[in-house]
């Protein structure tokens, strides 16, 4: 296989890669900007409409990296 042939692959694995990076940094913000721990919210306290609102962020801020990565 020659590399311009594997070059879209590549491409997809380091924009895919970025975008997880990129996700995980913007939930690191979240978590010191929001006043409590929104894991042990969600999992030790099962406060439903927590994990209604983070989930809808995450989502949010999935979007906004996807648009930013493909143009």
């Amino acid at each position: 296989m020659d590399l311009t042939a594997m070059k879209p692959i590549l491409n997809s694995v380091i924009f895919s890669v970025l975008g997880i990076i990129i996700l995980l940094l913007a939930y690191v913000l979240i978590e010191k900007i929001t006043p409590e721990n929104t894991w042990k919210e969600i999992v030790q306290k099962n406060n439903t409409s927590v994990a209604i609102v983070f989930g809808a962020l995450i989502i949010g801020i999935s979007m906004i990296i996807s648009a930013a990565i493909h143009g």
